[in-house]
């Protein structure tokens, strides 16, 4: 099939780093296994900060003048697609686009980690909600990556929308399976962004969760960069000297080769929607400390792979760190079972085959449906 792949938050190709970007290019990577063609749509980012009423007007115009060119250009015989698939349609970013382009072609309309808000349907967010759940009806399968999207999205389920999940995965890099048996203490890593918000939070508690072991044997490697890393490196200053390694921002490569070379991912997660540098840990091997903060849960086996604490009990935290600080058999067998539980379970093939069950889903969904103006 030729797919329509729609970003709203952000274009999958400008550049930027972030989870949900890289996310969106492993799904396109899944699709394009299969055999179809993924074509990105162009179109403008739709990301609203605050709920600013008059760039939302600007954007409903926009996006019908958008629509109606794009239409246009399938009718003067641009290749048009067979699927329109959305990745991200939530309220700080909805779909202008999709529901009603599918329902004029007569094509599928997917979603990947679409989520719905009750609390934002009425107030401010009120009309960006109303867009988000229009798509929502018009929708012949949306795929969950957690179980509390799932149960956002459960009002919308019926006889011709389908909810299936899509565990979050991970493209992966070198097995790097055999590591040389390094002397001193144990490695410590964490990879995140320094941007204000939950990532300042989660840096911040790391620093205190730290000092908690500072009597503990331990170095850390931080891998990240971004506008907030001199309130980051204050945070970290009063720790013992020699213990913290400032990285900055690297490439994924050289993440990778980094988090192989280490012995214990850690990483608050605070308000985390689900993670995919916790995967990335994994795989890598790496036993992972975190709270059991948003979805990170769905991205590791607790207490097989991962110690998580609940949000916020750094004191717990600490605890579970210093437990895996002093026991290498311990650490070393549950790197081993991350391992083999993202290579076996969270692969990009895996996916695939979620992502095929899905489409075709899609396909009869869609079928069953008459062509026209799409669902409200």
């Amino acid at each position: 099939m030729r797919i329509a792949f729609h970003t709203p938050l952000n274009p999958v190709d400008d550049g930027g780093v972030s989870g949900d970007r890289r996310m969106a290019r492993q799904l396109i990577a899944a699709l394009e296994s299969l055999g179809h063609v993924v074509e990105p749509v162009v179109a403008l980012k739709t990301y609203f900060r605050e709920a600013d009423p008059e760039r939302f007007a600007r954007y409903v115009d926009d996006s019908a003048r958008l629509r109606g060119a794009l239409l246009a250009g399938y009718e003067k015989g641009q290749p048009r697609p067979d699927l329109w698939f959305t990745y991200h349609n939530y309220y700080r970013s909805p779909d202008f686009l999709g529901p009603e382009i599918a329902a004029e072609l007569g094509i599928p309309y997917v979603t990947a980690e679409s989520s719905d808000s009750r609390r934002r349907a009425t107030g401010p967010w009120a009309a960006q909600t109303e867009v988000v759940r229009h798509g929502l009806a018009a929708g012949d399968v949306h795929f969950f990556f957690t179980d509390r999207d799932r149960q956002g999205l459960e009002p919308w389920r019926n006889a011709g929308t389908a909810l299936l999940p899509l565990p979050p995965f991970v493209e992966l890099g070198p097995d790097h399976s055999v590591r040389a048996d390094q002397a001193g203490p144990p490695r410590l890593v964490t990879v995140a962004m320094m941007r204000a918000g939950a990532k300042l939070s989660s840096y911040l508690a790391l620093a205190r969760i730290l000092d908690r072991c500072r009597d503990e044997d331990w170095t850390l490697s931080i891998i990240g960069d971004g506008p907030c890393r001199a309130e980051i490196e204050a945070a970290f200053a009063h720790l013992p000297e020699g213990r913290i390694t400032w990285h900055g921002q690297r490439e994924r490569e050289a993440t990778q080769a980094e988090l192989a070379q280490s012995d214990i991912f850690i990483w608050p997660g605070i308000g985390e929607a689900y993670g995919l540098v916790y995967l990335e840990a994994q795989a890598a091997g790496l036993p992972v400390v975190a709270f059991d903060s948003g979805g990170v849960a769905e991205t590791v086996r607790t207490g097989e792979t991962a110690l998580l604490v609940p949000e916020h009990d750094e004191e717990a935290l600490a605890a579970a760190l210093t437990s895996l600080l002093r026991d290498r058999t311990l650490r070393e067998s549950m790197g081993t079972a991350a391992r083999r539980f993202i290579r076996s379970e969270r692969t990009t093939e895996r996916a695939a085959e979620r992502l095929a069950e899905g489409l075709a889903v899609a396909v009869r969904n869609r079928s069953a449906k008459p062509r026209g103006k799409a669902s409200s």
